[in-house]
Parts: C-alpha cells; sequence; structure tokens
C-alpha cells in the first residue's frame, strides 16, 4: 500500500513539474519567436515590458484574461466552449511518455524520468496526434462561421494527410529500435542516432510536423489574408489564448519527439542529459521560428500534392528498403 502511494505521488509530482516547465517554455517561446522575427526583419521584438521586455508573457496572459470573452449568437455554445480545452489538453497529455532522461536512482529507488513508460509509446503519440484535430474542427463548426469552418476544413483535409506520411517515417524507427518504447528507442541512439542512419525518415518526420503543427509554410488553417484567421476566428480572450498556446505546447512536443526518435533524446558528451535534451529541443523549435521568418505560404493545391504524391511515397519507399536491408543484415 505505502509502495503505490509513494508512485502515485512521484507521478502527481512529475505531472506538476512537466505542467509548469511546459506551460514557461510555451509563454518564453511566443516571446522569443516575436524577438527572432524581429531581428530577421530589422525591428525590434516586445521590449517595453520588464527588462530585455522578458515580462511581455505576463502582460500578454493579463491582456487575455480582461478582453471581452465574445460568443457568436449562432454558436453552438457547448462545443464552443469545449473545443479550445480539447486542443490544449491533447497536446499536453503527449508529455506522459516523453523521457527526458535517463532513470535518477535516489534513495534506494530507480526513479524513471518519464510520467508513464508505455511500451506502446509510440502508438500512444500517434493516437493523441490524431485526437488533437478534433479541437480544432469541433471549434470551427460550433463557431457557425463560413471562414472558420473553411479552417477547419483545410486543418482536417491537412492533418489526415500529413499524419499517414509521419506516422510510416517511424515505422523504419521502430523496425531500428524493435520496440515501440520512447525509452528504449532513445537508448538504441545511445552512439548514433537514427537521424544519421536513415535520414530520409528524418527528414518526411521532420516536414510532417511541420505540417501537424500547422505553422508556415503549412499554415492554411489559419491563412490571414484569406479567411481572416481560419478556426479560430470567431475566439476571443482566454478560449483564443488556449489555441494559441496549444499551438506552442504542439511546437514543444513535436520538437520533443524529433529528439527523442531521431537526435538521440538525452545522449550527448560533457553535459548533463537533461541539458542535452532541451538543447535539442530548443534547436528544433528555433527552426520552426526560422522557417516561419523565410519561407512563404504553399497554396493549398500544393500542400496536398506534396503529402500525398511525394511524401507518402516516399515514406513507403523507405519502409521496403529499410526492412530489406535489416532483413538482409540480420538474415
Amino acid at each position: 500500500m505505502n509502495e503505490l502511494l509513494i508512485t502515485l505521488l512521484l507521478i502527481l509530482v512529475k505531472l506538476g513539474l512537466i505542467f509548469a516547465v511546459v506551460l514557461t517554455m510555451a509563454a518564453y517561446l511566443v516571446l522569443a519567436e516575436r524577438k527572432i522575427l524581429g531581428r530577421m526583419q530589422l525591428r525590434y521584438g516586445p521590449n517595453r515590458v520588464g527588462p530585455f521586455g522578458l515580462m511581455q508573457p505576463l502582460a500578454d496572459v493579463i491582456k487575455l484574461l480582461s478582453k471581452e470573452d465574445f460568443i457568436p449568437a449562432s454558436a453552438d455554445k457547448v462545443l464552443f466552449f469545449v473545443a479550445p480545452g480539447i486542443a490544449a489538453v491533447t497536446a499536453l497529455l503527449t508529455f506522459a511518455v516523453v523521457p527526458f532522461a535517463p532513470p535518477l536512482h535516489l534513495f534506494g529507488r530507480e526513479l524513471p524520468m518519464v510520467v508513464c513508460d508505455l511500451n506502446v509509446g509510440v502508438l500512444y503519440f500517434l493516437g493523441l496526434s490524431s485526437l488533437a484535430v478534433y479541437g480544432i474542427i469541433l471549434g470551427s463548426w460550433a463557431s457557425n462561421s463560413k471562414y472558420a469552418l473553411l479552417g477547419g476544413i483545410r486543418a482536417l483535409a491537412q492533418l489526415i494527410s500529413y499524419e499517414l506520411s509521419m506516422g510510416l517515417s517511424l515505422v523504419p524507427v521502430v523496425l531500428l529500435a524493435r520496440s515501440f518504447s520512447l525509452t528504449d528507442i532513445v537508448n538504441t541512439q545511445a552512439t548514433i542516432p537514427f537521424a544519421i542512419q536513415n535520414p530520409p525518415a528524418f527528414l518526411i518526420f521532420l516536414v510532417s510536423v511541420f505540417a501537424e503543427s500547422k505553422r508556415v509554410p503549412f499554415d492554411l488553417p489559419e491563412a490571414d489574408n484569406e479567411i481572416v484567421a481560419g478556426f479560430h476566428t470567431e475566439y476571443s480572450g482566454m478560449r483564443f489564448g488556449l489555441f494559441f498556446v496549444g499551438e506552442y505546447i504542439n511546437m514543444i512536443i513535436l520538437s520533443s519527439m524529433v529528439t527523442v526518435f531521431f537526435l538521440g533524446g538525452w545522449h550527448g558528451p560533457w553535459l548533463p542529459p537533461i541539458v542535452w535534451f532541451m538543447l535539442k529541443v530548443l534547436l528544433i523549435a528555433f527552426l520552426f521560428i526560422w522557417t516561419r521568418g523565410t519561407l512563404p505560404r504553399l497554396r493549398y493545391d500544393q500542400l496536398m500534392h506534396f503529402g500525398w504524391k511525394v511524401l507518402v511515397p516516399l515514406s513507403l519507399l523507405n519502409v521496403i528498403v529499410t526492412g530489406g536491408l535489416l532483413l538482409w543484415m540480420h538474415g
């Protein structure tokens, strides 16, 4: 009984720490993006609130909390309320299977640096990434707005299209690691990361992750010059804030997944494992921001063409080649 209570307490502590760290990272990732894009465009980013603008995230939260919470008269109020929460919660739940570092040994116990080390962690990640679209499509439908509905339909088509190539790009990772557990996948990359062992899978997964995040050049669901703001056009106040924060939480989780699946997770010389993990995650997050400041938005037909006619065949070919090579090497 005491062992069960200790285990539950440790899980709650880890959940609380992850929740605090992820929300703080999401808030300051917004600030980092605004400053980096400002420098890329030869202007200053936010620099008025606090030293070097570091209190800007707090000012943004106060602004969102104090803004009028507008609900369209013809909206489906229940779905309108629930949708932003689904978008944010599904992103947060994915962190339950992300291993941040090797197990710690404290007081004669082995403390895993992961909330729940599922033996089907890859499937858990893919399942929750599929659920994320429900928040978007429900929010667009419940708004009873043509612009929001167009954004929701675009998001649905885009996420379904690129989830296929994303899932197929992980098949070689599972074949190389011989496990669906994220911890086993990281441990298999102790010497050589999978990004070097299988570059095509890494590039396909990276592009698919960019499309899953709905950011430039794949920001068709909220293309402001075409459909106002897409699926969250009718949202304001803190409900819009949940969609907004959910996007950055999703950016952190996708960066974490790139790190776990292809960059060796916490493995690296000299520095502590958790530092290596954070540095790799921040590097991929910077790549998200850099891409936003560099590339133009794709046309919708180009987006779908690239997903179905380029990435899916390439990922299928990569699965066949990787499986054949492994069979030849170990057969």
